[in-house]
């Protein structure tokens, strides 16, 4: 009787073993899968993985003499009633040298909506030397209807480009953006105070 008790208590323990280790595993994967996203996000930006731009917080100090041709497209999701383009469809400058563009979006529909963008450059490879000063990426957007904003982007290409044998022959990078309907907008941009076509400032 005693032998069976314990191992009745032998199989408790190691059910509750087996069970806590289930539960940990399952808190584990829930974690990875909330990290998966800022990491693969974080990996991107680190290395440029599939065109994502750099971040920079100030104009490169080395301005060399290698020509790059820089081209703008503008894309918005069907969903979205919105016009999306650049002002200006390219610009040639030196590695090193900062730029100044800008992207114009109009709302056509009839109420006020909201819209984000994302974006990459082509060829993927560029995307690490693509270094952006200011950019309205990821920036909610609110636009009345009929309403027009005028979105700049400050960047340079990092002259070390020149050196990744897998660019010398790169003459043009697409830097492209795609705009999005926000069905959730942010409160901040939700509250934003309604300015009528007309008296909207660009």
């Amino acid at each position: 009787m005693s032998d069976q008790r314990s191992n009745d208590d032998n199989a408790m323990r190691r059910n509750r073993t087996v069970g806590l280790a289930c539960a940990g595993l399952f808190v584990t994967m829930i974690g990875a899968a909330y990290a998966a996203v800022p990491l693969y996000n974080l990996f991107c930006q680190v290395t440029g993985f599939g065109g994502t731009t750099q971040v920079a917080e100030a104009a490169s100090d080395l301005v060399i003499d290698r020509p790059i041709t820089i081209r703008f497209d503008g894309n918005v999701n069907h969903t979205l009633n919105w016009k999306f383009k650049p002002v200006q469809r390219s610009v040639t400058m030196k590695m090193g040298e900062s730029a100044q563009i800008a992207y114009t979006a109009t709302n056509t529909g009839a109420d006020l909506s909201v819209g984000t963008s994302v974006f990459n450059v082509t060829p993927n490879e560029a995307g690490a030397y693509f270094n952006k000063l200011e950019c309205f990426c990821f920036t909610e957007q609110a636009l009345a209807p009929g309403e027009s904003v005028e979105m700049p982007v400050v960047f340079f290409i990092d002259p070390d480009m020149d050196k990744d044998p897998e660019l010398k022959h790169v003459k043009e990078i697409t830097l492209s953006y795609t705009f999005f309907p926000v069905d959730e907008p942010e409160q901040p941009v939700a509250a934003r105070a309604v300015q009528p076509a007309d008296e909207t400032k660009l």
